[in-house]
């Protein structure tokens, strides 16, 4: 998940923004805040187009980001309490003197910048340790059903060299072998499935998380 775009709006009046990435953000934040105030709800969660928009509306200042998954809400709404305890904090930022004419815009841009970058980065590490773990546990799996076969198969030597040592006539030690050779075939094909699956749930999961750009 990315914070793509943030702002900061005194009613429909945008204070200060930001978008990391090309796009017509500040149109569709417009649309956003006209329907955040229309709501009047603390907190909002809209979807316009391929983003997630998430709204803090506190004393009449609507604290927005956009962000490109809808399935984490977490990050947004810590994002937006932040950007907000940072904004109250400062006594130049209220509504009676905060204004886009204002030099504190250009300003807290800058603080919207580093909150950004900040819970992006923070949302990388953690889709990444996800990974690593999701990888991992795959890897054990795949482990442990290698092992079960390997195991099935020494079995099946072992019986084969039992049964050598029982002195059985050729033909029916051509027929035993045949028939081991039958099930280690049905084993190994095993093996080259749960190898194919295991690759083809890794690079799921390298897609679901980005690191393979689709």
């Amino acid at each position: 998940m990315t914070i793509t775009y943030s702002c900061i709006a005194n009613g429909r009046s945008v204070l200060a923004d930001l978008a990391l990435t090309g796009g017509s953000y500040q149109e569709t934040a417009a649309t956003v805040l006209r329907l955040v105030l229309l709501r009047a709800e603390r907190k909002t969660i809209i979807q316009m187009g391929s983003f997630i928009y998430h709204s803090l509306f506190i004393d009449g200042i609507t604290y927005l980001c956009a962000s490109d998954n809808a399935l984490d809400t977490i990050t947004p709404s810590a994002f937006l309490k932040n950007v907000s305890d940072t904004f109250l904090r400062n006594p130049l930022m209220s509504q009676e003197h905060f204004s886009p004419s204002n030099a504190v815009a250009a300003d807290f841009q800058q603080i919207l910048g580093k909150y950004m970058m900040k819970y992006n980065k923070s949302q990388d590490y953690s889709s990444l340790s996800t990974l690593r773990s999701q990888v991992t546990d795959v890897k054990n799996v795949m482990t442990q059903n290698i092992d079960k076969i390997l195991e099935s198969e020494e079995r099946l030597n072992i019986f084969t060299d039992r049964t050598d040592d029982l002195h059985t006539t050729a033909k029916d030690s051509k027929k035993t072998r045949k028939i081991l050779r039958r099930i280690w075939w049905k084993h190994f094909k095993k093996i080259i499935i749960i190898t194919v699956a295991i690759l083809l749930s890794i690079i799921i999961i390298l897609l679901s998380t980005n690191v393979i750009p689709t």
